[in-house]
């Protein structure tokens, strides 16, 4: 049974160049394939939730440019409800200049244009959309008023709140208690807790600390190490599936979207979470953002819809 979602978050166009290494201070590199593709956050997290099986609405800002109507066009194809995706005059849609190294590896700078220019006006327009959801999705890719008006919103609605700090940044301490589950990569775990997280051990600790801010559950991911699950019931480690990595681009948001959409079906956290897995793993064996996020029908494992 497909469950309605809303995603409030950004969309980004990709830059997207191969690199062997990373370029040091000054120097210049030659690079290798060079593409322009769809992406942000918000944006991945959405698609990854519809080509899950679930219901979706984007809440967002593009540019009224190509590259914006080029992110409305492809959303749309995915089935994703964008009547609160708006073309702003006068501003250019998000850009994120991506490299992706030889071992699979990206690093991404962001240009956020339409998306940083998001107010709290943008979650008046769309609380009706909120106030009707199942869960909200949120990310730090627009302005942190917008994330709090929006996660204020859903919580006087009754509607679950799924926040992933990233890119990572402190929190506002009065959006804790309002967060039901927290998705933390090993950075983002890291900036938030002020501790070193890079396996299973002190994954489990760092969610932990993080839980006992607010969050009713926590999930560490690990990319290539698993995932960490904190909750009532204390924390457990699930192992990654064993894949060969080609571009890990999008390979959270894609653990995101899948999670929130087997919630939304009722799965229990352990269920949603191997479906996560099962779906980044796959994500990781195909280069750049959206064209890697699977659908359902592709995964030989993890709950059917």
């Amino acid at each position: 049974m497909s469950a309605r979602i809303v995603v409030v978050g950004s969309l980004n166009t990709d830059l997207v160049v191969r690199v062997a290494r990373a370029p040091l201070a000054g120097e210049t590199l030659h690079g290798g394939e060079f593409a322009t593709l769809p992406g942000g956050k918000g944006a991945n997290q959405a698609v990854a939730c519809a080509r899950m099986g679930a219901s979706v609405a984007m809440v967002g800002r593009v540019g009224a440019d190509a590259h914006g109507g080029a992110l409305v066009d492809g959303m749309t194809a995915d089935g994703i409800d964008v009547t609160q995706v708006a073309a702003l005059p006068g501003i250019h849609t998000g850009i994120a200049m991506i490299w992706v190294e030889d071992d699979g590896q990206n690093r991404i700078v962001l240009a956020p244009g339409a998306n940083g220019a998001m107010d709290e006006a943008s979650i008046r327009q769309s609380g009706r959309l909120i106030d009707g959801a199942m869960m909200l999705i949120v990310q730090l890719e627009v302005p942190m008023p917008v994330v709090q008006a929006a996660v204020a919103r859903a919580k006087r609605a009754g509607v679950k709140v799924l926040l992933n700090p990233a890119p990572a940044q402190s929190l506002p301490e009065s959006l804790w208690a309002q967060i039901d589950i927290l998705v933390v990569n090993e950075s983002e775990a890291a900036v938030l807790t002020g501790a070193i997280v890079d396996d299973p051990d002190s994954g489990a600790v760092a969610g932990a600390t993080l839980r006992k801010r607010g969050p009713d559950c926590v999930l560490v991911t690990l990319g290539a190490k698993g995932v960490v699950v904190v909750d009532s019931d204390g924390s457990r480690y699930a192992r990654a599936r064993i894949v060969k990595a080609v571009d890990t681009t999008a390979a959270g948001d894609t653990f995101i979207g899948a999670v929130a959409a087997a919630l939304c079906e009722g799965r229990t956290l352990d269920e949603a979470v191997d479906l996560g897995q099962a779906a980044s793993a796959l994500c990781v064996t195909r280069r750049g953002a959206q064209a890697s996020i699977p659908y359902r029908r592709e995964l030989p494992n993890g709950p059917s819809s």
